[in-house]
This record gives C-alpha cells, structure tokens and sequence, in this order.
C-alpha cells in the first residue's frame, strides 16, 4: 500500500471484529511511529495499549458508567469551542447528519443516538485500544505534534491492513481509564484510539472533504 492509498482509505471506523491484532504489527507501527515529527524532538506522547482482559474490563466500566448517567469528569482541556462558527458549525452537523443517517436513525430518535453513542466505550468492539497521553505541562505545540504522531499510526495500521478510530470521547470518561493504565499524576488523557479489523457488515457513509480552494490558498510569483 502506498502513502496516497493509505491516507485516502484511512477513516475513523466504528465497527471492527473480534478478530485479534497480532502483537507484532503493533510493535511494528508503534516502532516506525516514533519518527513523527516533533518540535526540538521532544516526542512529548505518552502511549498505552490495551487489549485482553484488562480492555474487556474498561469496556465493562466504562459502558456501565454511561449508561448508568454517571457524570462526564471535569474536563481538562476543551473539545470544541462552545460556540462553532461557519464553516465549522456546518461541517461538524453534516458529519452527525450522514453519521446517524448511515445507522438508519432518525434525528429525533435520542434513545437510538445514546445506544449509538455508548458503542464509544465498547471501542465498537475492536480487541485492541490505544490511550494517547501528554504532559501536562507542555504547551499548544505539543499537543500538534500528538496529532502528527497519532496520523502516522493510523496510516501505519493501514499499510497493516487494520483500521482505527481516534475518540477524544475517552477523555471524559478518563478517570475509568486510569483505573486500568494507572498514568503518572502528570499526564492528561488527550484520546483513546479503537483498533481492529473492520466489520464490514457495519454500513456507513464516507464524510465528505472540504474542496481544496475552500482550505488551500496558493500564493505565487
């Protein structure tokens, strides 16, 4: 698989099967991953992986608290602005229309919504999760340089043939986490990542991208 191929068929999945990810591939993604770039190189993630018993465990804690309306815990840093401006409010409610719209659930359905949300917290299903921490007392360039290191994982998992979805989602549920990683004191949960194989039974709908002239702007002499 060449790069082009993977960054154009790697999209956040949200139905994967039990079939195990071999110890080995990881090791290989993770091993190649730590060449992302980072400012001065100070590679400022702090991974977790989690898989056997101790996920099927989060899986049970987690599912559970939410679905028992336990609160969200404090947040330690803002998802999104609270309020969205154009064109972000409008791409961020086009994503939720096509996303419930591929599961066959109606806008007003808020029951089916919340069974489809806490499918967050069973990594919808994948036998593998990785948990993205950093230090909290790095800056904004930092948390840039996580999200350049978690796009070389996902594209690595792809040149694996396995697929991924990235959820800050897992942050609001990050003291359940801690019960199993047990992360220094200094370290916020930025994400968690679901990683498997996809069932391709699940149906979905490819989310759209913005045309390049709406986000790229040559300038030239």
């Amino acid at each position: 698989m060449d790069v082009y191929e993977a960054v154009t068929s790697r999209r956040a999945v949200r139905g994967f099967t039990d079939q195990p990810v071999p110890r080995e591939a990881l090791e290989r993604v993770l091993s190649a991953a730590a060449w992302a770039p980072s400012g001065s190189d100070l590679q400022p993630w702090h991974i977790y992986v989690v898989t056997g018993a101790p996920l099927a465990q989060l899986k049970k804690l987690a599912t559970e608290r939410v679905a028992a309306g336990v609160p969200w815990d404090e947040r330690e840093y803002v998802m999104y602005p609270p309020a969205l401006k154009s064109p972000y409010a409008e791409r961020r409610s086009a994503f939720g229309k096509e996303r419930y719209s591929a599961l066959g659930i109606a806008r007003e359905d808020w029951e089916a919504r919340q069974r489809a949300a806490i499918a967050n917290w069973d990594c919808f299903g994948a036998p593998a999760a990785l948990f993205c921490y950093i230090d909290r007392d790095l800056g904004l360039p930092q948390w840039a340089d996580l999200g350049m290191y978690l796009q070389t994982v996902m594209l690595l998992l792809r040149a694996e043939g396995l697929h991924s979805c990235p959820q800050m989602a897992w942050s609001q549920v990050r003291k359940t986490v801690a019960e199993i990683v047990s992360p220094p004191a200094e370290l916020i949960l930025f994400c968690g990542m679901s990683i498997g194989y996809e069932d391709f039974t699940v149906p979905y709908i490819r989310t759209g991208r913005a045309p390049l002239d709406e986000t790229v702007t040559f300038v030239q002499g």
